[in-house]
């Protein structure tokens, strides 16, 4: 579930894994796509990895893209990708955002 966050000098994409699971209850059938999703690598590590990231509230989901195509499109465009799967932990998730201000400060010469 990938979207673009706006932070100042440069965007960042985030994307969260997730898992398209089935409801416990009928969905309403309202005029806008529905699903019910379980994050990686659980709500509550997930929520403050996509704060943390400066996540976007608005996201595409899409079950046809993989983590590898993602990390593809980031070296492409040469942006830094904020990944949250089942590995993220959130103290090493917390010092990606420092590293990468560093280097694309130090990248494009202070």
């Amino acid at each position: 579930m990938p979207g673009i966050a706006d932070i100042g000098d440069r965007s960042r994409p985030v994307a969260n894994q997730i898992d398209v699971v089935a409801p416990d209850a009928p969905l309403r059938n309202l005029p806008v796509a529905r699903a019910v999703l379980r994050p990686a690598p659980d709500l509550r590590t997930a929520t403050e990895a996509w704060l943390t990231a400066g996540g976007p509230h608005h996201t595409v989901l899409s079950t046809a893209l993989t983590s590898e195509h993602l990390r593809d499109f980031a070296e492409m465009t040469r942006t830094e990708l904020a990944l949250i799967d089942s590995d993220t932990r959130i103290r090493r998730f917390m010092q990606e955002p420092r590293r990468s201000r560093a280097h694309h400060r130090l990248a494009s010469g202070l």
